[in-house]
C-alpha cells in the first residue's frame, strides 16, 4: 500500500481521495479550517459532495507538511491559479514526490496551461503528469463507470501512476501527450459555456451538436498549434470530455452558459455557483494565446466577448451564424 497526498477538498479532489483509498492510504489537504474540521466530524464533505463517507484509509489534513510526509505520489487539484503555488509550497517543503495534476485551465495573466507551469517550476527534475477525461466528481463517488487519461512527461511514470491509480470502476489509460491532454480538459469548458448559452436559448439539438463538433476543431487547431497530437483530440480527453461536459447536468460551465442565456450576469452567476468553473478564466487567456499563434477560433472568441467585453448571448449566436461560408476542416 502507498501513500498519496490530494491537495484539494472540492468535490473532484474528494471523489478522487474517496476512489484512491479504496486501494492506498490517502491524506485529503485543504487550507480551509472550517472545511476541515467539518468533514473530520463528519467523515464526508458535505459542503461538495454529499454524505459519501470517508474511510479508515482516508485522512483529512490541514497541514500541508503532514499531508505530504511520506507521499509516493501527489495528486493536486487545485484550482488552476493557485497551482503554481502549490509546485511552489511542495518545493519549500522539500517534498520530492512526483506530482500529478487534475485541474484543468489556462494560468490568469500567463495564459500558460499547468503542464508549462509544471515546466517552470519543477523543470525536468522529477516525473509529473496531467489526469483528465469525461469524469463527474457525482458519478465516480457513486462507483459509476469511468475513464480517464494520465499523460506523464516519460513514459515509464505514466505506467506507473496509471498503475497506482487505475482500478475498479475507475479505468486510466495512458500517454505521453502533455500538451493535448491539457488542452482539452482546458478548451472544453470554454465550449461548454457556448453550449449552455445555445441549450438555454432553447436552440436545439442541431446547434448543440454544430458547436460541439466546430468547437473540437477549435480545440484541435489550438492543440496542434502549441505541439498537440492531432489523434490526441478524438480521444477521452479531447472529444470524450467535450462531449460530457457540454451535455452532462453536472457541467458548472454549461450552467454558466444557460445562466447567461437566461438574463443573469456573470456577477451574479460566479456569486451563487458555488463551485469554480474554469471555463471562465480560460476563454481570455486562449484567445491571448491564440492571436499570438494565429489560430482561428470563432466560438472562443464569441463566449470571450459574452463574459468579458459585454456582448449578449444572443449578438454572440447571431455572429457566429452570420460568417462566412467555410469549408469544413480542422
Amino acid at each position: 500500500m502507498m501513500k498519496i497526498s490530494v491537495l484539494g477538498a472540492g468535490a473532484w479532489g474528494t471523489a478522487l481521495a474517496l476512489q484512491i483509498s479504496r486501494q492506498h492510504q490517502v491524506s485529503l489537504w485543504t487550507r480551509n479550517q472550517a472545511h476541515i474540521m467539518d468533514m473530520q466530524v463528519t467523515r464526508a464533505n458535505v459542503q461538495y459532495l454529499g454524505d459519501f463517507a470517508f474511510g479508515d484509509q482516508l485522512t483529512v489534513e490541514g497541514d500541508l507538511a503532514r499531508a505530504l510526509d511520506g507521499a509516493d505520489l501527489i495528486v493536486s487539484v487545485v484550482p488552476t491559479n493557485g497551482f503554481r503555488n502549490a509546485l511552489k509550497d511542495i518545493k519549500r517543503l522539500g517534498c520530492n514526490a512526483p506530482v500529478v495534476w487534475a485541474s484543468k485551465g489556462l494560468e490568469a495573466a500567463t495564459a500558460k496551461l499547468p503542464h508549462e507551469v509544471a515546466q517552470d517550476e519543477l523543470g525536468d527534475s522529477r516525473d509529473w503528469g496531467v489526469l483528465s477525461g469525461p469524469s463527474f466528481a457525482a458519478e465516480l463517488v457513486r462507483g459509476l463507470p469511468t475513464a480517464v487519461t494520465l499523460a506523464a512527461n516519460n513514459a515509464d511514470f505514466a505506467a506507473k501512476a496509471g498503475a497506482m491509480l487505475h482500478g475498479g470502476n475507475f479505468r486510466v489509460y495512458t500517454s505521453t501527450d502533455v500538451t493535448g491532454v491539457s488542452v482539452g480538459g482546458a478548451l472544453k469548458n470554454v465550449l461548454a459555456i457556448a453550449a449552455g448559452i445555445s441549450d438555454g436559448m432553447q436552440c436545439g439539438n442541431n446547434a448543440r451538436a454544430a458547436l460541439i463538433t466546430r468547437g473540437m476543431a477549435e480545440m484541435t487547431r489550438f492543440g496542434v498549434a502549441l505541439g498537440g497530437a492531432k489523434e490526441t483530440f478524438m480521444g477521452l480527453t479531447g472529444a470524450g470530455d467535450l462531449i460530457l461536459t457540454c451535455t452532462g447536468q453536472y457541467s458548472r460551465n454549461r450552467e454558466v452558459g444557460l445562466r447567461l442565456a437566461n438574463g443573469q450576469t456573470l456577477q451574479e452567476i460566479l456569486k451563487t455557483l458555488g463551485h469554480v468553473a474554469e471555463g471562465v478564466h480560460t476563454a481570455r487567456e486562449v484567445i491571448k494565446r491564440a492571436s499570438l499563434l494565429g489560430v482561428e477560433m470563432p466560438i472562443t472568441h464569441e463566449v470571450d466577448q459574452v463574459l468579458s467585453h459585454g456582448r449578449s448571448p444572443r449578438q454572440a449566436m447571431e455572429n457566429l451564424l452570420s460568417r462566412e461560408q467555410k469549408s469544413e476542416s480542422l
